[in-house]
């Protein structure tokens, strides 16, 4: 979709997100601007917001089990550039109106939960020990007993579980800071899980949708951790793309920060018997009781503030949207995967377990 709007892109083309490609969809190459290099250089990034109006920030190392083993690597990416990137902004060189920031659900740890005896409660960080003995619910800080999943509101307290989701909370709340300071708009989109065409297949360490799908589709055995009932909100590139649009078109107000997912949590084990389907799959299936150190439980936004804030509500329901991706995975190459090798990476550092 045009909107007339000139568009600058900078991007390293890492091979863990864009795979072998090194190049812009064709249809893009004459319509923006590329600057090919890091977020990490700062006089690259300069040159790429010149005369822009509106940064919509999205560069960031992702990964939640991959960021508890590399610590520096995404201290530097997701916090020192979003540093550089809002000093650049305070020399008042660039007439930019507007920043738009990817931030993540990860910035709430396991989020919004219900205690029988005590309501709507914020659970701590689940602990080995229980999850060992296969209890992978969150439990009661106040009662210890067993909570059930409800939908996370922006207000709920941020307590991230994983590094990943510690720099995404210091990177969105310096934006919004930096925002509210030079008197500009600035959101802070907290994206559920992303999926759609065009996502990286061969990532190990995002995007369970491209796994089991690679899997699925080589009939090769598929691995599920804990029970199979933890949850994701997953919402489709399309609703990811029409929220941030809006976010850039949005009049003068208040720095926000607004969940970006649709509200109806699906099951990892949902997800694995849906793509077995589409594919006629023939893949064993697994339940390990193996676990994560940083993962959460259950994924689930509230998205009552995105409405309210941009008049919008995702549209594309998950068996939509899966069938969609689905089609398009199925027309990819079968690419050499890493996925084991990252399960060994995180077993040999200790966060693996079972």
């Amino acid at each position: 979709m045009s909107v007339g709007n000139e568009v600058s892109i900078l991007d390293n083309f890492i091979p863990q997100i864009h795979g072998s490609s090194t190049e812009l969809p064709a249809d893009l190459r004459d319509s923006v601007r590329l600057f090919r290099g890091d977020v990490l250089d700062t006089g690259l990034c300069a040159d790429a917001m010149e005369g822009q109006q509106v940064l919509v920030h999205l560069a960031a190392e992702t990964g939640t089990g991959q960021s508890m083993y590399r610590v520096r690597q995404y201290t530097d990416v997701n916090i020192g550039a979003t540093a550089s990137l809002m000093e650049l902004l305070l020399t008042g060189k660039y007439p930019i109106h507007g920043i738009v920031v990817a931030s993540s659900r990860a910035v709430y740890g396991e989020g919004a939960a219900r205690c029988p005896e005590h309501g709507i409660i914020y659970p701590d960080a689940r602990r080995k020990q229980a999850m060992e003995a296969g209890e992978f619910e969150p439990k009661c800080p106040f009662c210890g007993h067993t909570t059930s999943m409800v939908p996370t509101p922006e207000e709920a307290p941020l307590r991230p579980s994983s590094l990943y989701g510690l720099t995404k909370q210091v990177q969105e709340q310096m934006v919004l800071m930096y925002a509210a300071t030079l008197g500009i708009n600035g959101f802070a989109l907290r994206y559920q899980n992303v999926y759609g065409p065009g996502q990286s297949l061969k990532n190990p360490y995002t995007g369970i949708l491209a796994i089991f799908s690679n899997l699925a589709r080589a009939n090769e055995p598929i691995y599920i951790f804990e029970d199979g009932k933890e949850s994701r909100d997953f919402v489709y590139v399309d609703d990811v793309v029409e929220a941030t649009l809006r976010c850039i078109e949005a009049p003068a107000q208040k720095p926000v920060a607004l969940n970006v997912g649709t509200g109806s949590p699906v099951t990892v084990a949902q997800v694995v018997a849906r793509t077995l389907a589409y594919f006629s799959s023939k893949s064993e299936v697994t339940i390990t009781g193996a676990f994560r150190e940083g993962d959460i439980r259950h994924n689930c936004a509230n998205i009552e503030k995105l409405k309210a804030t941009l008049g919008f509500v995702p549209t594309v329901a998950f068996e939509e949207g899966l069938r969609e991706f689905l089609a398009w995975a199925s027309g990819q190459e079968l690419e050499e995967r890493n996925y084991e090798q990252s399960l060994v990476e995180m077993r040999k550092v200790g966060l693996m377990h079972g």
